[in-house]
């Protein structure tokens, strides 16, 4: 098709194009391969990539949430796929005198899947320049105390969004008008419905001008990928590339919100936490390049939808403008010039995030924001000193009586009173290991929980015990409030309580998810390595054996569960706790966000120690009424944290709602 002067001129075109793509692609990876982390676990890579192409094939974590939207960015996405395929094709066509695949059936499927994806990308296409750009939908802006930087604040992801959705139209809308004038030379095409359904327009253009028009469509389709290929590493588009990348390297966690460790032992280490852009680990750097600036994230997000200043998806953005407009010294060994907090993340959003992976679990290429923020305060507090004034009595309680009650050792067995509970000590035979935890120990809301807990067992006759007073805190609040400091000293000393006693040879149950996750998801990162289970699923096997029975629970009229973030979005445990309220005949209905999608009492990142973070309203009673609106007469929790959130927001509505552990309503009806 093309003249032996369009294909030099085409020749010189491409490798002017790949040169200067080869250089932003390189300047991009360079500045990856700046920040911290090993590199990715080549094990089992095959299965890997099969893994990460089929999430990235399916889009699977897009399904979640905005199924109008998903569909017309799947019509895109499944598109643009295929659009490798085409684009090869034409190029071939263009050079040689073939039809790409032949004539047969195979090039009939070929052609018939071209045309369908050009016109699902053009009406994908202007869905969502109409939603961004007519209908202005409220999903895709950022409340106004969010930071943003500069560019973005003047606009600069409406401009991207237009220059990349004017390229796709214009790229395939180019390619329709070509093959319609290669169709019409060839008298028609019943495979391709709108290309022939466009053809039919040129009757009259003639030989001379049905050539002209294929050259032009040609050039014009593929002459636009070669302008954007330099582009393209700066765009938004580009996520559709680095999204597999993204899939591929994401680090493997035991759960959804486990924490790299820090490894106090190693003196070269001169820093600890993010400060600077190149000091977040380098999956996290591929993060701002994967976004799709979606903002799918902030929806979920307890801490931005109650008004606070924290948007995951800014964060994001801002990672990624700062990138673009310094990518050259960056790329070239530069230090940045600021911090993160100057630009990126305002140090109130900092402390508003409630560490529940809302964010992690929702984003359909992968990100992680969470693991930013929660960088961002180690280094806040172990480096800078800085963070809320109210976590200085929680820490100091941690270091010197080991709970951040900071109340005394002594006193971690009051609860007990009367009632026959084994510690270690007199019953070195347990099968399982009860770790009551702080909440259950010092809190008064939540010694109910471990009382009613302690009447199941003992009803079932299992063979237990409790540490006693040489139990201490998980040091799960430290931890995700940055004192990776304290949170090892707390780890070591917990693992070496364990393991004297044994019980990394026996079972651990606990009624606290944060307990659960730290012990069975973390500790084995310091030589802890424990099978823990959540009381829910101890009372299932209890049922399940018949070693547990219990009445149906005529005082509840109806009952909604909420799902604490660590136990269900981040341990997949989800159906045990419905099954024990199901079994006692409770009429039961659910939130409108819940098992994995459930939203955050508002307790969780030590926000339990700190006051909430200025914002429209508080997480825990934005949660409370969500309850509510169902109708239920009774919320069931499975975390003392959530006991306590979700009660006290019952307190403050003083509606009649009552609040209570599923083990205090098996309890009762014992």
């Amino acid at each position: 098709m093309l003249t032996w002067i369009e294909k030099i001129l085409f020749l010189i075109a491409v490798a002017a194009s790949l040169y200067y793509g080869y250089l932003g692609f390189k300047k991009v990876f360079q500045v990856i391969e700046r920040g911290s982390g090993e590199p990715y676990d080549k094990k089992d890579v095959a299965g890997k990539m099969g893994k990460a192409a089929l999430e990235w094939i399916t889009m699977k974590p897009i399904w979640q949430t905005r199924t109008v939207s998903s569909v017309f960015h799947a019509m895109i996405a499944w598109g643009f796929m295929f659009y490798f395929l085409v684009n090869f094709g034409d190029v071939l066509q263009g050079f040689f005198p073939i039809t790409f695949l032949g004539d047969g059936p195979i090039g009939d499927v070929y052609r018939f899947l071209a045309d369908i994806f050009t016109m699902s990308v053009l009406i994908g296409m202007v869905y969502f320049l109409l939603r961004r750009f007519v209908f202005n939908s409220p999903q895709l802006k950022y409340h106004d105390n969010v930071m943003l930087v500069e560019k973005v604040k003047k606009g600069g992801i409406d401009r991207d969004s237009f220059f990349v959705g004017i390229f796709i139209l214009c790229h395939v809308g180019f390619r329709l008008m070509g093959e319609s004038f290669l169709i019409a030379q060839h008298g028609g095409d019943p495979w391709q419905p709108f290309g022939n359904g466009l053809a039919s327009l040129w009757g009259d253009v003639g030989s001379q001008g049905l050539e002209l028009g294929v050259h032009l469509g040609w050039w014009l389709a593929i002459g636009l990928i070669l302008a954007f290929i330099p582009y393209f590493p700066y765009t938004k588009h580009f996520h559709l590339i680095m999204s597999g990348f993204n899939f591929f390297t994401k680090p493997e966690r035991t759960s959804l919100g486990t924490l790299d460790p820090i490894d106090f032992e190693d003196e070269s280490i001169e820093q600890f936490g993010v400060a600077k852009i190149e000091e977040l680990p380098w999956t996290h750097l591929m993060d701002a390049y994967s976004c799709i600036m979606c903002n799918r994230c902030q929806d979920v997000c307890p801490a931005y939808t109650t008004g606070k200043e924290l948007s995951p998806s800014a964060l994001e953005v801002n990672k990624r403008y700062y990138l673009n407009q310094n990518l050259t010294s960056l790329a070239g060994g530069d230090a940045s010039e600021f911090n993160l907090l100057d630009y990126a993340i305002s140090e109130s959003a900092v402390w508003a995030c409630t560490a529940c992976g809302a964010c992690v679990e929702i984003c359909p290429v992968g990100n992680e924001p969470m693991f930013d923020i929660l960088y961002m305060r180690r280094n806040q507090v172990l480096m800078e000193d800085s963070y809320p004034k109210e976590l200085k009595t929680a820490y100091r309680g941690m270091e010197r009586n080991g709970n951040p009650w900071n109340q005394s050792r002594r006193d971690r067995m009051a609860w007990i009173g009367d009632l026959e509970i084994p510690t270690v000590e007199e019953n070195p035979d347990y099968e399982i290991l009860w770790w009551v935890g702080c909440a259950p120990s010092y809190d008064p809301r939540a010694q109910d929980t471990a009382r009613a807990f302690a009447k199941v067992l003992n009803a079932t006759g299992v063979n237990y015990a409790i540490l006693g007073e040489v139990e201490q805190c998980t040091g799960d609040s430290a931890r995700r409030s940055g004192n990776e400091a304290l949170f090892y000293e707390m780890a070591v000393g917990n693992i070496e309580i364990l393991n004297e006693f044994e019980a990394d040879k026996r079972r651990i149950v606990t009624t606290c998810p944060h307990c659960l996750q730290t012990l069975g998801k973390e500790y084995y990162q310091y030589g802890g390595n424990y099978e823990v289970i959540h009381h829910t699923q101890l009372l299932s096997e209890l049922t399940a054996a018949r070693k547990l029975s219990v009445t149906s629970a005529p005082g509840v009229d109806t009952i909604t569960f909420h799902d604490p973030c660590y136990l269900g979005r981040q341990n997949g445990i989800i159906n045990e706790p419905r099954d024990l309220l199901d079994g006692m005949g409770l009429a039961r209905v659910e939130m409108p966000r819940y098992g994995e999608h459930s939203f955050c009492c508002g307790a969780g990142g030590a926000q339990m120690w700190k006051e909430e973070e200025h914002g429209a309203e508080a997480v825990n009673e934005a949660r409370y009424q969500e309850a509510a609106a169902t109708g239920a007469s009774t919320i069931a929790v499975g975390c003392p944290f959530c006991l306590t959130m979700m009660t006290d927001a019952a307190k403050a509505a003083d509606d009649g709602v009552q609040v209570k552990d599923v083990v205090e309503i098996m309890a009762e009806q014992l």
